[in-house]
């Protein structure tokens, strides 16, 4: 899948990059027992929650604390960084939320992840065009 999300430079990301991470977030949170990995939208196109994510995973910027907290209340052990915790990256933020969304998704649906089959879909769609 073509990645139509605006690219990392120099391990730093655009703020719409961030904002879409929060929504992200956002969206997890209010993630109940639906089959399908809930969705964000960034410019017209469907993205899951685990798209976003991955975009991020390489990201240095340091992450707001409001969002820190949002990570490590999902935590099952106590978050151990080797600072203090707001100087968690989006990068860790990122590898944490990952994880947390491919559990959700074995546990709800058999790893069958239908989110990303229909963003697949939509990408094949608008290439065949």
């Amino acid at each position: 899948m073509s990645n139509a999300l605006p690219p990392l430079h120099e391990g730093h990301a655009p703020i719409t990059l961030q904002q879409l991470f929060r929504e992200a977030l956002y969206a997890f949170e209010e993630w109940d027992s639906e089959v399908t990995e809930p969705i964000v939208t960034f410019e017209g196109r469907i993205f899951p929650l685990s798209v976003v994510f991955e975009a991020m995973r390489e990201c240095t910027d340091i992450v707001p604390n409001n969002i820190v907290s949002a990570v490590t209340e999902r935590l099952t052990k106590p978050w151990e960084g080797e600072g203090p915790l707001d100087t968690m990256t989006f990068s860790t933020a990122a590898r944490v939320m990952g994880v947390l969304v491919r559990k959700r998704l074995l546990a709800v649906n058999n790893g069958i992840n239908v989110a990303v089959l229909a963003a697949e879909a939509q990408t094949t769609e608008t290439s065949d065009r």
